[in-house]
């Protein structure tokens, strides 16, 4: 499944090119969407230490937690982001009418994976966004999960003692993510390489 959806992403943009409204339509672009979990639970990682000698670290136990919601661009290396304190089809349809206000004359093409609640049967999708689904059980073609990575590395074996303060630090990190850290994150060549070769040529 995976093969296929490769063979055919050149086709599927192509088709999109086809039928672009182009009064509406100014530019178009490529993200990947996820959400992911951050918790007051604190995040552990390797470290050196001699042998023999046990490392020690600060940890916190707690199920408190708020849901990121994200969109990034292999392309331009913009990202939009929402949080919430949970995941379900009304929010995922807020977070794309919401998505869809951001430059409201960009075609947004938009990888995701294929999360129940990513369902939009009988849901009207705004004129300017196209949903993209990978196959299931191929999280590694959704690059969006990278970024996850790159941010959870970032509070990795601190304390949060506080959602607030957690939602402070994830807001700081969004900040930091410039383009160039984006675009260096997502950019996968098979979708760069379909992108350029329809929408570049």
């Amino acid at each position: 499944m995976r093969k296929r959806f490769l063979k055919n992403l050149k086709n599927r943009l192509e088709n999109i090119r086809l039928n672009l409204n182009k009064d509406n339509i100014e530019t178009v672009n490529l993200y990947f969407q996820d959400e992911s979990r951050f918790g007051l639970i604190t995040k552990q990682k390797r470290v050196i230490t001699a042998k023999g000698i046990k490392p020690i670290g600060k940890y916190k136990h707690s199920y408190l937690y708020k849901w990121l919601w994200g969109s990034f661009s292999p392309i331009t290396g913009e990202s939009f982001c929402m949080t919430t304190d949970g995941v379900c089809k009304e929010l995922f349809i807020k977070y794309l009418e919401d998505f869809s206000k951001h430059k409201p004359s960009e075609l947004k093409i938009i990888v995701i994976d294929n999360a129940a609640f990513h369902s939009t049967k009988d849901v009207e999708l705004p004129n300017n966004i196209i949903l993209l689904p990978i196959p299931p059980y191929c999280p590694e073609l959704n690059p969006a999960e990278k970024v996850w990575q790159w941010m959870k590395d970032k509070i990795a074996m601190k304390v949060y003692d506080t959602l607030e303060i957690l939602e402070n630090k994830i807001d700081e990190l969004i900040k930091i993510s410039e383009n160039e850290i984006i675009k260096s994150i997502t950019g996968y060549d098979y979708y760069l390489e379909a992108y350029y070769s329809i929408f570049k040529g």
